[in-house]
């Protein structure tokens, strides 16, 4: 990225460009279907209609029954519409510091937004603990953490119960975001679906923000979790379009035709548009073309294998976790009590950019640094990022006068148990195969044209 004085910047934290800033086939792809012909929904294209083969491709097959939206927002907003539909329940669960859109609806079962402002917490909304090993209620010392914070969610659904009140759904990011860059454990997810269909609601796994190849070994981050689990309604949003606003859910054939029985017809003027059924799937082709899911994987592993010796060298570096082009950097002021340090991550970050690498802070805490790049991401990208980040930490801890006597090596034994890919890629020694990435080839390109932007991004 270019500011407006020329001065480039290495983008660490834009998963809406998912391909990459201004890519020229999705640019194309816009202007080229814009010349032709752009309209409203209820006029049938080829394009949209290709597209809902094209992705439905990609998921387990009861998931055949695509809705487009404009927003990831918009796209959850109608994934509850359709839940409550579908049996005549009310009631959602969330968990804690989740956030899943802007809209009144969302805020409602968001408490990362709810729990800041005026607002409180509905009646009809049950707030189930983070599934976070390392900071959470059951950490990685526990026997099987995945149980323990599944059975919270069946407490909630029995007390709901006891109450006289219905569970239309569970809702979960597959990777929290917001939340400070959460993984799940393993199985945690099949549990938590086995009592909440037991209870006669729907799972609606949230792939808006770790969607499309984001985690490498898979093209939608649930899948992770194995193929035992599929969820009933899936949303998509934010690199869908790579940066245009288009969106989609995507549901089973049952819980379709449960909505439409409602006589309510389903209708939204630009959602799934000629143009913007165009940019997705020029954003679906590149992906496939250049190997960004590929990518993903190779420098997923090698960036995870370089924090990892950063946390073996830093006091300030409690935990690295992550799956893909999706980790975060757990910042700790202590290890035996892993207290925030939410000052010091600010810090860095604001160091990070005057270092020209864009990044940002996290969590319920604020002191999760988070990665999650557009997937052109190289391992250049990957070791330039990283060594701004070891000058940072050394300055700063010898600021502290920390020490490193107390930092916990990156070997610790650790029993809870991750997703497999995941635990994979985490435990993955040896930088990965070099592969020469298209898209690096691309940007070089790119950045010789940045003067014939008329506009540039300001940060």
């Amino acid at each position: 990225m270019f500011d407006e004085k020329g001065d480039k910047y290495l983008d660490c934290i834009n998963n809406v460009a998912h391909v990459g800033h201004c890519h020229p086939e999705v640019v194309n792809a816009a202007l080229k279907q814009m010349e032709l012909l752009n309209t409203n929904s209820r006029f049938l294209h080829d394009n949209i209609v290709e597209y809902a083969k094209r992705i439905t491709s990609t998921l387990p097959e009861k998931l055949s029954v695509c809705y487009f939206t404009n927003s990831g927002s918009e796209a959850n907003d109608l994934a509850l519409r359709l839940a409550r539909q579908f049996r005549g329940h009310q009631d959602v669960i969330t968990l804690d510091h989740a956030y899943h859109g802007h809209l009144s609806s969302l805020i409602d079962i968001s408490p990362y937004k709810f729990g800041k402002g005026k607002d409180f917490k509905k009646e009809f909304v049950h707030v189930a603990p983070t599934p976070d090993t390392y900071r959470g209620k059951y950490r990685e010392d526990h026997a099987d953490p995945a149980s323990a914070y599944a059975d919270e969610v069946k407490k909630i659904i029995e007390e709901a119960h006891k109450n006289g009140r219905k569970i239309a759904a569970f809702i979960a990011e597959s990777m929290q975001s917001c939340g400070g860059q959460i993984i799940p454990p393993a199985s945690y997810f099949q549990k938590v679906a086995e009592y909440v269909h037991g209870a006669g609601g729907v799972f609606i796994a949230d792939e808006v923000q770790v969607g499309f190849g984001r985690v490498g070994k898979h093209f939608w981050s649930f899948q992770m979790h194995g193929e035992d689990f599929v969820p009933d309604i899936v949303t998509m949003g934010k690199p869908m379009g790579n940066g245009h606003p288009v969106a989609c859910v995507v549901t089973t054939q049952e819980i379709a035709e449960a909505f439409s029985s409602s006589g309510m017809e389903y209708f939204n003027t630009y959602g799934g548009n000629p143009v913007s059924s165009a940019v997705a799937l020029a954003v679906l082709d590149i992906i496939e073309n250049e190997d960004l899911q590929g990518n993903a994987a190779r420098v997923g592993s090698y960036l995870t294998e370089l924090l990892n010796k950063q946390k073996a060298k830093h006091a300030l570096i409690g935990d690295i976790r992550g799956v893909g082009l999706f980790i975060g950097i757990d910042l700790v002021k202590d290890h035996q009590r892993r207290t925030p340090a939410t000052a010091e991550a600010q810090h860095i970050i604001y160091k990070m950019k005057e270092k020209r690498v864009l990044l940002s802070a996290d969590g319920p805490h604020r002191n999760v640094l988070k990665i999650k790049p557009p997937m052109c991401f190289t391992e250049e990208d990957a070791k330039f990022m990283v060594d701004q980040l070891d000058e940072i930490l050394t300055v700063l801890e010898e600021a502290m006068g920390a020490k490193t006597d107390n930092v916990i090596s990156e070997n610790t034994p650790c029993r809870t148990k991750i997703p497999k890919e995941a635990h994979l890629e985490l435990l993955s020694e040896g930088a990965p195969e070099q592969k020469e990435s298209p898209s690096r080839k691309r940007n070089g390109l790119c950045t010789e044209k940045r003067s014939l932007l008329s506009k540039r991004l300001k940060t």
